[in-house]
Formats: structure tokens, sequence, C-alpha cells
């Protein structure tokens, strides 16, 4: 028996991968946060697991208590995760809990919001001569968080940035990321990626606080930063060159 860290996705039920719609399949005990994942995303199990818990409303505790009394009575359980699991998804302390029991575990991955939004907006993260970097991060909030992690100091690197949890701060983002990308510098926030009720708007650090509280997003919107997001003056890439040769395609085989 196993439980099973199956990550969701970020919402559209087919962005779920096959192996965790695989695996859903095979556990009785289903426990998501329906604040986070669509009901719609167990329309396959809803007539065959024996149950099928919200936690939303539920604490650490409680979860956890669930999960050890389905394993000990010889039950898999699927504990689904928005997103990917190794993002956010507060694991760790889940799974710490678990090994503490001695409870076996397995984690699936999934699509990231970070990905979703990405395909949705139709661009690619890492241009070549723009930026090969990706930070993702949170804004600061109850969450601790070290004085090398703040957003000024990762803002230095002028990299692209995906910040999660953090658009009802927009102003502070903003006011901090300015010194650094410069006003001019493209943004975009998706709200709720792959949902039916899916939005988003584009600007630059200029005016994305006007624009995102003209949306009113409060919650569950994921802000991208950088050049990345609206340029053309990019490299091609240095694989696909004719003139790069490597161990699929060797020197001179393009040659007429």
């Amino acid at each position: 028996m196993k439980v099973y860290f199956i990550g969701a996705g970020p919402g559209d039920p087919e962005l779920l991968t096959l192996k965790g719609a695989r695996i859903l399949k095979q556990c009785p005990v289903v426990l998501y946060a329906g604040s986070l994942i669509p009901r719609e995303l167990l329309a396959e199990v809803e007539g065959g697991a024996e149950q099928i818990l919200d936690t939303a409303t539920m604490d650490l505790e409680q979860t956890s208590a669930v999960i050890e009394q389905a394993y000990r009575e010889g039950k898999n359980v699927a504990r689904l995760q928005c997103g990917d699991p190794s993002l956010y998804g507060a694991i760790g302390e889940q799974i710490r809990r678990l090994e503490q029991a001695g409870i076996d575990y397995e984690v699936v991955p999934g699509v990231s919001a970070m990905a979703a939004s990405a395909a949705w907006l139709g661009k690619e993260l890492t241009l070549s001569g723009v930026s090969q970097t990706i930070i993702m991060t949170r804004y600061e909030g109850k969450t601790p968080f070290p004085e090398r992690e703040r957003l000024p100091q990762l803002a230095q690197s002028g990299a692209t940035l995906a910040i999660h949890l953090g658009v009802t701060r927009i102003h502070k983002i903003v006011e901090e990321l300015l010194p650094h990308y410069g006003e001019n510098c493209p943004v975009a926030v998706c709200y709720r990626t792959s949902w039916p009720d899916q939005d988003r708007v584009v600007g630059t650090l200029a005016d994305i606080t006007e624009k995102v509280r003209a949306k009113g997003f409060t919650r569950t919107a994921l802000i991208l930063v950088g050049q990345v997001l609206d340029t053309d003056q990019f490299e091609d890439s240095y694989l696909y060159s004719k003139d790069q040769a490597h161990i699929f395609r060797p020197r001179g085989q393009n040659k007429s």
C-alpha cells in the first residue's frame, strides 16, 4: 500500500498526467483541496472511490489522520496537489509525518501553473541572448524569508521571474522590481490558468498595478516578469543551427 502525492496540474482535467490518472483510479481514498482543484478532475473516480474528501477546511493534523487510518486499513491513498507537488505544495510537512509513521509514499509530478501560463501566453521563458534563467519565488508574507531570497535581491539577476502568491501585493512587487527591470519591462498576470474562468492581463511595470486592480484579481494568480514576454530580438538556438555539429548531426550532414 502507498500514499501517492499526485500533481493535479493547474486546473484543466486534461492536464493531469497519464500516470496520475492511472494511479488515481487505483486509490479508494482520495483527498483534494477543492479551493485549488476542480471537482471535475475526479469525474472518473466519483463512482468507484470509497471516500473523496475536500480538505479545504481541514488542517494538517486532520488530513494526516485520515491518510494514516486509510493506510493502516490497507488502502492506497491519493493526495491530489495542485500544479506540481514540488512547488509550494506543502508536501514536505506531510512527508515528514508519513516517514515518522513508517508509511510508504510516492510523488507523481504534475504540470505547473508556470508552464501552463507560459503555454497560454504562447511564450518561451528562456530565449537565447535574452534570459536563460527563471526564478520561481513567492512574495513575502507570513512565511519567513531568508534575506538573500527577498525580491530585491533576486531581481538583481535580471532573470525571468515567476512570482506566486503575491497578486494582492502587486504594488509592492512593482516598487521593488522597478530599479532593476525598468518601467518598460513586460509583465503578465495569469489568473486561474486553465480553469473555465481563466483570465489575464499583460502590461509593463509602469501600468500592471492599475490593470490588475481593474480586473479585481485577489488570489490564485501567477505574476510573470521579464523581457522574454515581449520581444522578437533574440538569437536562434545554437543547438539547431546548421553550422552546429553534434553526435546526432555530424558536421557536413546538411551540406549539399
